[in-house]
């Protein structure tokens, strides 16, 4: 490692740690981790007593590769795009994932003052991130980190997270046309639901991890 990136990954940790902080601040269970085999150990012992894990569709939690692990580990993996499933049957996981006993997520940005900030097209993600599943572990690299409030949020989310996600997912959006939001109204568009998670949901046993490393879009 050089002096450089040793300096460069200090600094991300330093607002790492502002950010847990502020999430336990805001009543949710925060965790700092160095790295993402960090969150992969955290997340794979905290599925121990669970039958059936949800996946949101988040690239973060994809770049951890903990589905194979769990799988291993003889749990249900509730994962709506997952190959060869019909409209009907991706629909019926979706509605699953709001009852499973583990959902995991990422968060399309993340506020130093403690706040996650999500935009969806379906909101089957962001249902179950408030209410349903008996725990939720929210994953954040530190590429999701922002300074301010929800307008910074939504500017990262805006220029960084939807534009890559309408390609990856294929949509025809001029976004995934041109890398650039344009606020349209097409068909395929997938800003449509806007969240704020400012404190931890009463009846939610909502957990963050924030991780120095980047992760997802």
């Amino acid at each position: 490692m050089t002096l450089t990136t040793e300096l460069v990954d200090w600094t991300h940790e330093q607002r790492c740690r502002k950010a847990v902080a502020a999430l336990e601040r805001n009543g949710f269970t925060a965790l700092y981790c160095a790295t993402s085999q960090e969150a992969f150990d955290y997340i794979c012992a905290e599925a121990a007593d669970a039958a059936t894990v949800g996946f949101g569709g988040s690239m973060s939690v994809v770049d951890l590769k903990v589905a194979d692990r769990l799988g291993a580990m003889g749990k249900e993996l509730l994962i709506h795009g997952a190959p060869g499933l019909s409209p009907a049957e991706r629909v019926a996981v979706m509605r699953r994932q709001l009852t499973c006993d583990l959902f995991l997520s990422g968060t399309n940005a993340l506020t130093l003052g403690g706040w996650l900030v999500n935009i969806d097209a379906t909101g089957n993600r962001v249902g179950s991130m408030f209410f349903g599943p008996k725990k939720v572990i929210v994953v954040a690299g530190r590429n999701k980190l922002v300074e301010g409030g929800v307008q910074e949020a939504m500017a990262r989310i805006k220029e960084w997270a939807s534009p890559p996600n309408a390609r990856r997912l294929s949509y025809k959006t001029p976004c995934a046309t041109t890398g650039v939001c344009s606020d349209c109204n097409a068909p395929d568009r997938i800003c449509r639901i806007t969240t704020v998670i400012d404190r931890r949901p009463r009846l939610t046993d909502l957990r963050v991890v924030v991780v120095n490393e980047n992760l997802g879009l």
